[in-house]
């Protein structure tokens, strides 16, 4: 990263996997850009993270579902940073265990492709100027085994479909954007017990770790690839 502290932004990051994200990479030295649906939330968690890690944490408000959020929250770090090193699409909603493909309520899968896929799209789009302007790039989404075609069974129709889909969209953002030199992931944090994932999952700083190798990778680091922990998974 640039000498000067590196700017990341992560999504969904008041609780769970983000917020720890959010502390790894503050951990680091990083300027982290907590964001959280809201405010309150966001300024909580930073008032509760930042008086253990070196870097610097701030609190923003982000509805990754509204695009004139997205898109107000764009121009205000330009105007407050002017460029963006690493974004973290962390978001997401609808670990819908009980449902079944065959008889879910689509309205509740639109609700979650909305936030899971689409938000993390215009999220992507709005930043990307931003990111293009950085000397090291890096944009990560957060995905899920549950999205691997490979792996895939029944159940869980809205996230699983929701997380395929993203996978989709971070081969192609990883395509076009090789020669802009952002390097772009997708990473299954594994099952880890958080609020979303429930009891009897791994610990979340084991989750949040993988993120962090993938929004820390070198130059010479892959590009459009699906990890668990820094090692592949199948598509």
């Amino acid at each position: 990263m640039s000498t000067a502290a590196p700017v990341s932004l992560v999504t969904g990051a008041n609780r769970g996997i983000g917020r720890e994200t959010a502390r790894q990479l503050a951990a680091l030295g990083h300027t982290v850009l907590l964001c959280a649906r809201r405010p309150e939330d966001a300024e909580r968690t930073v008032a509760d993270l930042a008086p253990g890690v070196p870097g610097t944490l701030l609190p923003f408000r982000l509805d990754v579902t509204d695009a004139d959020d997205v898109t107000a929250l764009a121009r205000r770090v330009e105007e407050e940073f002017g460029v963006l090193d690493v974004l973290v699409n962390n978001a997401a909603i609808n670990y819908d265990t009980a449902r079944r493909a065959v008889s879910v309520d689509l309205d509740e899968v639109r609700r979650t492709l909305e936030t899971n896929l689409f938000g993390a799209w215009r999220t992507a789009q709005a930043f990307l100027p931003l990111l293009r302007r950085s000397r090291h790039p890096r944009l990560v989404n957060v995905s899920s085994e549950s999205g691997s075609l490979e792996h895939m069974s029944g159940g869980t129709p809205a996230y699983g479909v929701s997380k395929a889909a993203l996978n989709a969209l971070t081969r192609k953002l990883a395509d076009e954007l090789q020669g802009d030199r952002i390097l772009v992931n997708a990473v299954c944090p594994g099952w880890i017990a958080t609020d979303m994932g429930g009891p009897g999952g791994g610990p979340v700083g084991q989750g949040a770790a993988g993120i962090v190798w993938a929004a820390t990778l070198p130059d010479s680091g892959p590009t459009g690839g699906f990890f668990r922990e820094g090692e592949p998974v199948a598509w």
